[in-house]
């Protein structure tokens, strides 16, 4: 019979419990400390924003320059 389709062992069914059990038990579930307010959010996410599109903005910007030197190197 192969090895994967064994039947585990009650030591093993044990200690897949006692892991589980363990792990459950480091989640913490209390408020936060401090409440964060909506002046915080609205930066967060203004910040967050302009990370992602500002290179993306860079690079649109500046697609003429990219496709005119494609083409003067190409001739």
């Amino acid at each position: 019979m192969s090895l994967l389709f064994r039947r585990p062992t009650l030591t093993r069914l044990l200690l897949l419990k006692n892991i589980k059990q363990n792990q459950r038990s480091t989640i913490c579930s209390k408020p936060p400390k401090e409440k964060i307010g909506p002046v915080q959010s609205t930066f967060a996410l203004c910040v967050f924003a302009v990370t992602l599109l500002a290179p993306a903005g860079w690079i649109m910007h500046h697609i003429p320059e990219y496709r005119r030197q494609g083409q003067n190197t190409s001739t």
